[in-house]
């Protein structure tokens, strides 16, 4: 598992006094793709390949608000040929238990032409470490 820090912004508040539900996908999807950045392997301008979300989903078990900052934990949980499931886990700082948990499912495919390619083999290698 890799995990990623997310902050919390005012404006993610809802007028419940909690992160806005739309606010997770956003921090699951920061947190993946920041991942792949800082090990080297997503050119978000120029890779041959793009990432397509094709599924997303969350469940939520204790709210987070402003000013807490969020852990989310990422494992893989089904490495395709073209395709991969990644689960994602939030933790507030100061809590022992997930806050929300989802996933995504992300395709691969050609940045041109949007039809699904195999992962590159450099990604394989990142993501078989996290199944």
């Amino acid at each position: 598992m890799v995990f990623q820090t997310n902050g919390t912004r005012w404006m993610d508040n809802d007028v419940y006094g909690h992160v806005n539900n739309v606010v997770y996908d956003s921090w699951f999807d920061t947190a993946v793709n920041a991942s792949l950045i800082e090990q080297g392997v997503l050119g978000i301008h120029n890779g041959p390949t793009i990432g397509l979300v094709i599924e997303t989903q969350c469940n939520y078990y204790s709210p987070l608000a402003f000013a807490q900052n969020a852990h989310a934990g990422i494992r893989v949980a089904r490495l395709g040929s073209s395709s991969v499931l990644r689960e994602v886990g939030l933790f507030a700082m100061d809590q022992p238990s997930t806050a929300a948990k989802g996933h995504f499912i992300h395709v691969d495919v050609n940045r041109h032409t949007h039809r699904p390619t195999p992962l590159p083999a450099n990604f394989n290698h990142v993501w078989e470490k996290l199944l």
